[in-house]
Order: structure tokens, then C-alpha cells, then sequence
């Protein structure tokens, strides 16, 4: 575990000078939140985007709490150097806890082996001393699933805040910490953090009839304009917390009319940890697939199979079913057609379980295909794709619409229970989880496979059908994960 150094004489005279200004810029902290309110319902709807409801928060320089408050966390905890910030805060939001801590100057965060959900540094890097020393501090209070959020300015903004601020157009600023994207992202990785995921908000912050919303809503999140908003956020987890290791995975193989593709999973698919599972969820077929599932688990008692029948159709109804009956730590999707081959399921196995990946997606477009494996029209439709979702998710996606998708149980009931944000949307089930994946904050790892051609039976991909619903799912994302 990582520990943080002692501070020096210097540090301890600008720490005691911050408390000060702190504590006389409190009692108008609330006059200048209902001036801007605008700028501080935006600020406040992106981090309820980050922070599920409901999840136990930690705010490291909480300020009056509002913020916390905003957030309706399931237990909300708020820490600041400032007495009259804590007492401001206790007053407004007494189903709260708030505590004066001078973190900075090595007091303890929260009670001894309390963990939290979600950490949040809302402004706080701006005026700490030692950013790489507070998050040192930060992973004794991480779980597994831990999440630190940090949300401030944008160095850009810079001038124009100082000169807003000698107007006596915005609160007071002394010698701030003006960090941007990736110097934040740099000091989180000295300090032992990853950075899951980064989001820029804000361009207008100011409601100007109306204008300031469309804007932030439409304009702000496009390539290249995005970079000039005024707030920033960072999602980072814990290097230093080990995700606990599975043994068992359940491999959720949904399948219509894929009778000669059965027997060959179950042969094909390697005992890669203590249990492995084989789901088949039948799809309705007419070549007698059912029959054969049948025929294969009796062939086969060693392995552990199960076959369900799903109630209504498409693939996503298919994976819904066999992921909620299986019962494996790892949950993972294997196409009937074998055209990722079963052989490789370890593979991603292992990027679960030696923790590099929390949502493991299979790319089809690193390797050379085999001849007839995909045609080039899908393959330029899906190159084209893969640039745009990576936009749309801001994490690297190659491949939306490889089959194989691999999850912890744990993180999968997580996207189900909070499934209500996006709907029942996705007949493929691919956007299902891809978009739940990132609304939880995983840490996505793609894993490149040689895409096979079909041995048996035909695709039951339309290009036109199918390249039509891939457009509507970019229109889905852009309104769920960027204009919210």
C-alpha cells in the first residue's frame, strides 16, 4: 500500500492560510451558488450522471455539502478543513455527516476500514497543496468497485475566471492548482489510480433564455468543441485494491438453428478455471436444435450444462434469460456460430480475473479475417462504427457487435438494477450491456480474436436491417450518454 510523505514548514503555512480564506469566504458560499445556479445544475447534473443514486459517497473537501447533498447518496459522508464549512453544511443537510478533517495535515479521512462507493473531489484539487499526496490517502478507503470522481475547471478558463473574479462577477479566488485533462490523469497514476473514463461539460454557463441549455446539451459534447468547456471530470479506480479472484464462470451460448454448432461448443470449450458452466438458451430453431442440446448434455455428464428455452425473441432476449439463471462469478457470451472460437473463451477469462478489465469486449477487426468471415461492406460499416461509439462512450470500442462479452456476475446484476435509465432497448443485447458498462464506470479491455467463417447453418445478420438499428443505436447514445 502506497503512504503518503510528511509535510514540510512551507506547506503547513499555506495549508493554515487556505483554512482562513475558507473560513471568511463561507457565510456568502450560498449567495454566489443562487446566482450561478445555472452553472451549478449543470455541474451538479454531470456528476449525478457519475454517481449512481443510492451509493455510499465520500466528498473530500465537501464545502457546504450542497454538492453531496445534490447526489442523494445512500450514506453521504463530507470532510473539509473548514469549520464554518462543516458547521454551514451539518445546518443545511442534518441527514448528512459532516466532519471537520485537515486532511492535509495527515488526519484520518473516515473510520478505520470504512470503505466508500464513490470518493468525490469536487474543486478540491484546485486548492490542495499536494494532489499525489490526498489520493495516496484514498486507497484505504477503496473497495474493489471504488470510483474517485474529480470535477474542476478547465485551465483554458483560467483568465477569464480571475477576471470575472476582479469584477466581483464570481466568489473570490486565491493561487489555485490549474490542472488539466491529462496532468490530472498523470498525477492519479503517480499516486497508484487508472483512469476509467473522462467527460468535458459546460460550455455555456450561463441559461441565457434557454440558449445556455441547448448548447451544453447539442454543441458541447462534439469532437473538438468539447475541449472547451469549462468543467472537466475524471473517473479513476484503485490500483492498489485487488479485485477478488473468481473460480467459476458461466458461458450463456444462446443459439436458433444451430444444430450442428452444439456439440462442437461443448467439445471445443476449455475447463479454463474451477467450474465452468455451459448455458444454452434455445431460440425457437427448426433444424431441431433443442433435440440436440438434449442429446449433447446426456453425451457429455462431465460437463455442466443447462438448456432453457427463452419466452420471447432475439438475441438479447436470449442472454437476459441465460444470464439471470447462471451462476458463475464470470459471466460470459459465446455465439452458437463459433465464428469466435470457443477455444479462446480463457483469454478473456483471464483479463476478469487477473483484474485488468471489468467488462471484457471481443474485437473481430485487429486480426485478418478468414475469407467469407465478414463482408466488406460490415466490415467498412464497422470500422466506421468503432470510431464513432468510441466518441460516444469515451472508451476505446473497435468492435460494438463482436458477440463475446464477458462480465462479474456482480457488475451484471449492477446494469440490470439501474437498466430503468435506458429501457428495454436492444434486441442484439450488445448495447444493453455496452451502455450499462458505462454508465457504472467499468473499466473496458478489448481483447482481439480471429473471426472464423460459419461452418454450419446461415448468418441471422441483415446489413441493411441490422446497419439501420446500428444507427439508431449511435442516435440512442448520443441522447442517453451525451445530450442528458
Amino acid at each position: 500500500m502506497l503512504h503518503p510523505r510528511p509535510m514540510n514548514n512551507a506547506s503547513i503555512e499555506r495549508r493554515r492560510r487556505k483554512i482562513e480564506f475558507r473560513d471568511r469566504q463561507e457565510p456568502a458560499r450560498a449567495g454566489w451558488r443562487a446566482r450561478h445556479d445555472f452553472y451549478h445544475s449543470e455541474d451538479l447534473r454531470a456528476l449525478r450522471f457519475l454517481v449512481p443514486p443510492g451509493a455510499s459517497v465520500l466528498a473530500v473537501g465537501c464545502g457546504d455539502g450542497a454538492v453531496l447533498a445534490g447526489l442523494e447518496p445512500g450514506r453521504g459522508v463530507g470532510i473539509d478543513p473548514s469549520g464554518q464549512a462543516v458547521a454551514a453544511a451539518r445546518a443545511a443537510h442534518p441527514h448528512l455527516e459532516f466532519n471537520t478533517v485537515d486532511f492535509e495535515a495527515g488526519e484520518p479521512l473516515a473510520t478505520a476500514g470504512e470503505t466508500f462507493d464513490v470518493i468525490l473531489l469536487a474543486e478540491t484539487v484546485g486548492w490542495i497543496d499536494d494532489i499525489e499526496q490526498t489520493l495516496v490517502k484514498l486507497h484505504n478507503l477503496c473497495h474493489a468497485d471504488t470510483r474517485v470522481v474529480i470535477a474542476y475547471h478547465a485551465p483554458l478558463w483560467e483568465p477569464m475566471l480571475r477576471v470575472a473574479a476582479g469584477f466581483g462577477l464570481k466568489a473570490p479566488m486565491r493561487d489555485s492548482n490549474w490542472l488539466g485533462m491529462p496532468a490530472l490523469a498523470a498525477v492519479l497514476d503517480l499516486a497508484g489510480f487508472e483512469v476509467i473514463r473522462r467527460e468535458w461539460r459546460t460550455l455555456v454557463p450561463f441559461r441565457l433564455l434557454g440558449l445556455g441549455t441547448l448548447v451544453n446539451r447539442l454543441i458541447a459534447p462534439l469532437p473538438g468543441i468539447r475541449q472547451l468547456c469549462l468543467r472537466n471530470y475524471l473517473v479513476a479506480r484503485s490500483r492498489a485494491v485487488a479485485q477478488p479472484r473468481p473460480t467459476s464462470a458461466s458461458v450463456v451460448i444462446p443459439a436458433r438453428n444451430e444444430k450442428g454448432n452444439i456439440e462442437a461448443a461443448v467439445v471445443r470449450l476449455p475447463q479454463f478455471c474451477e467450474r465452468v458452466e455451459i448455458v444454452f438458451v434455445e431460440g425457437h430453431s427448426k433444424d431441431g436444435t433443442l433435440d440436440e442440446m438434449h442429446r449433447v448434455k446426456a453425451a457429455y455428464p462431465d460437463r455442466d450444462i443447462k438448456i432453457l428455452v427463452q419466452d420471447g425473441k432475439g438475441k438479447g432476449d436470449a442472454v437476459r434469460k441465460g444470464f439471470a439463471a447462471a451462476t458463475g462469478d464470470v459471466l460470459m457470451i459465446l455465439d452458437a456460430d463459433l465464428t469466435v472460437p470457443p477455444e479462446d473463451m480463457p483469454k478473456f477469462f483471464r483479463q476478469i480475473a487477473e483484474g485488468r478489465g471489468e467488462f471484457i469486449n471481443g474485437t473481430r477487426l485487429v486480426y485478418p479475417m478468414e475469407d467469407e468471415a465478414m463482408r466488406t461492406l460490415n466490415r467498412i460499416a464497422n470500422y466506421a462504427f468503432s470510431v464513432i461509439f468510441t466518441w460516444l462512450l469515451n472508451q476505446r470500442f473497435t468492435d460494438t457487435l463482436c458477440g463475446t462479452k464477458v462480465l462479474r456476475k456482480r457488475h451484471y446484476e449492477a446494469i440490470a438494477a439501474n437498466r430503468l435509465y435506458f429501457g428495454d432497448f436492444d434486441p442484439f443485447g450488445d448495447f444493453d450491456l455496452i451502455f450499462g458498462a458505462i454508465k457504472l464506470n467499468l473499466k473496458v479491455v478489448e481483447v482481439p480474436i480471429r473471426y472464423l467463417a460459419r461452418t454450419y447453418g446461415e448468418t441471422q445478420i441483415s446489413r441493411f436491417r441490422h446497419g439501420l438499428l446500428l444507427l439508431k443505436m449511435v442516435v440512442f447514445a448520443w441522447r442517453k450518454l451525451k445530450a442528458y
